[in-house]
């Protein structure tokens, strides 16, 4: 029998709060103890789970050579019941990462399984095969998930909550900057600092960082408690990257982008529990699909490195918009350049190949797993709202400030980067799953660091269904730019867009969903605290999901406070 930690969870969630701490210990059940285990100090993760198998991952600390690893899966958490085994070996060529995928499990079981190597056993984690039928599926969403800026509090969290069928991670799972990067100086106040201190550039500086990152309890505790989905966005290569380079990579002193974006792939594949791509496929093609019986569909789509074309940054094209001629030409000639890609053609075909699949086998639910925004969101003019004694104090941390708040003075979107700056994509990819008979959507998306609830629509208005952003795990979202305006923010930005319903620029946390029958239902959990492994997690808004007239919609809200409830429309 499988130890319950549901009472230690928030007893009392619908209720309003309950005291946690980011220990290995998790309400008296000691889940993973790696780190006082040097052997497997990575702790253990399952992922990319399949109705009969499911990946499994660890890394073994302190060898040299090739070691062997015996890898077993149990139904019971003593191990008396052994359901697959298998021998491997691991070495220096994948950095003595460990990753099999066990097979012949049973549809929609949870399972234990643990590694071992010798007389030395790793912890236990627990693992959950898809199911072939099912009425009822909750997960968590988490994204942006930054070292230096606080503890995952959020991990924790989810790791408590035993009725979690898999957690979606939807990128940014790390982030590439170095000590004298974005983060840094939190990083030095809580003793936090990226490793190695450096940007990363190389296969052995991104090692590094994921090591760094699987060292973390709270981050240990999710894996070991859940098999996880991910995909990558932005900084698990580097800033804003896209097909042919990114932001934050500068040819001249870093080298190739090729080079780099290789070395960044091949530590993600050696370091998360997700499978190697298939034979034909390249390691930049990370979509796929997952079904829960013929309930729901989760499509997860790659926007970074497949298609993408180069974002527009809105700090040089402001230098060029001085008129209304000006602006709208901007709209016509460049954001809305038919040229512009996201998905491109052989993965928008795989989408509404999935979409359709999904329709006609009658499925309640599609689910899109997706890295950026979405939805229609334009700026809101900041000009009466800052001051200039702000604009000066923000220049420090933000020094484009000036540039964004004349962009916010123009009814230009809010970001480039996102779905925003490529609306051409965006309609190719609606009509796509308009031919696959899916304009009811559930769009889950991370990337802004801010909670969001959103209507999705074509440029002609048809509803597509909607959308719910999740805020950062650790990283900042705009209130940390805005401070104490950071709610008027909120509140201009839900003003300003029809679209946005509501959004949260100031808490965070991640994001449940919970989908039963024909009704749904998403919570946006919020931590009180990021910067002290002692915090309070609190319901910070709730919204319940109806379908009506073909697509998906929200039907409403509870447990919202005097504020989100100003933000909800």
């Amino acid at each position: 029998m499988f130890v319950s930690r549901r009472n230690a969870l928030l007893s009392g969630l619908a209720g309003g709060v309950a005291a946690c701490s980011t220990q290995p210990k998790l309400g008296g059940y000691e889940l993973v103890s790696a780190i006082d285990n040097t052997d497997f100090n990575c702790g253990v993760a399952s992922g990319d789970p399949a109705r009969e198998s499911v990946v499994l991952w660890t890394r073994i600390a302190g060898v040299e050579g090739s070691v062997g690893v015996v890898a077993e899966v149990a139904e019971d958490e003593d191990f008396s019941k052994i359901v697959w085994t298998e021998r491997t070996e691991t070495g220096p060529a994948r950095d003595h990462t460990v990753k099999v995928v066990a097979a012949g499990l049973t549809p929609g079981k949870r399972y234990a399984y643990r590694f071992l190597v010798g007389d030395k056993v790793s912890p236990i984690g627990f693992t959950k095969t898809l199911p072939e039928t099912t009425e009822r599926v909750r997960f968590a969403i988490a994204s942006c998930s930054h070292f230096s800026f606080g503890y995952f509090n959020a991990y924790d969290h989810m790791a408590r909550d035993n009725d979690i069928d898999a957690v979606l991670h939807l990128g940014d799972y790390f982030y590439e900057y170095g000590v004298d990067g974005y983060g840094g100086d939190m990083g030095q106040k809580l003793n936090r600092p990226h490793d190695p201190p450096h940007e990363v550039l190389s296969l052995d500086d991104y090692r590094r960082r994921h090591r760094q990152y699987k060292t973390d309890a709270a981050l240990q505790a999710m894996h070991g408690a859940h098999p996880v989905i991910p995909i990558w966005d932005d900084h698990e290569t580097s800033n804003d990257s896209f097909q042919l380079g990114a932001e934050n990579h500068q040819p001249a002193t870093e080298g190739s982008w090729e080079a780099r974006k290789r070395a960044a792939l091949q530590a993600y594949y050696e370091y998360m529990p997700v499978r190697d791509p298939e034979p034909g496929r390249t390691r930049e093609q990370f979509y796929r699909d997952y079904a829960w019986g013929d309930f729901l569909t989760i499509t997860a789509v790659e926007t970074r490195l497949t298609a993408r074309s180069e974002p527009v940054q809105y700090q040089e094209a402001i230098k060029d918009l001085n008129s209304d001629a000006d602006v709208a030409r901007f709209r016509r000639d460049v954001l809305g350049d038919p040229s512009r890609e996201l998905l491109g053609d052989t993965q928008r075909l795989f989408v509404e190949q999935s979409l359709a699949a999904s329709v006609n086998r009658g499925a309640t639910w599609r689910v899109m797993a997706n890295q950026i925004l979405m939805a229609r969101v334009l700026a809101p003019d900041l000009g009466a709202y800052v001051s200039e004694e702000q604009i000066v104090a923000l220049e420090a941390e933000f020094p484009p400030v000036r540039s964004f708040l004349k962009w916010s003075s123009l009814g230009l979107p809010y970001n480039t980067d996102a779905w925003d700056g490529y609306p051409a994509a965006r309609e190719r990819f609606y009509q796509s799953a308009k031919a696959a008979g899916a304009t009811d959507l559930i769009v889950l998306t991370g990337d802004t660091h801010m909670f969001w609830a959103n209507d999705l629509k074509t440029d002609a208005g048809e509803a597509m269904g909607v959308e719910f952003g999740t805020s950062g795990i650790t990283s900042p979202g705009a209130g940390s730019l805005f401070g104490d305006a950071a709610f008027d923010y909120s509140l201009l930005m839900r003003r300003d867009n029809d679209d946005v319903r509501y959004v949260d620029a100031i808490n965070n946390g991640y994001t449940t969903l919970e989908l039963r029958g024909d009704k749904g239902r998403v919570e946006f959990i919020s931590m009180d605290t990021i910067t002290s492994p002692s915090y309070t997690p609190f319901r910070s808004a709730g919204f319940n999901l109806r379908r009506r007239n073909g697509t998906v919609e929200l039907a409403g809200s509870d447990g919202l406070g005097f504020k989100e409830w100003v933000l909800y429309r």
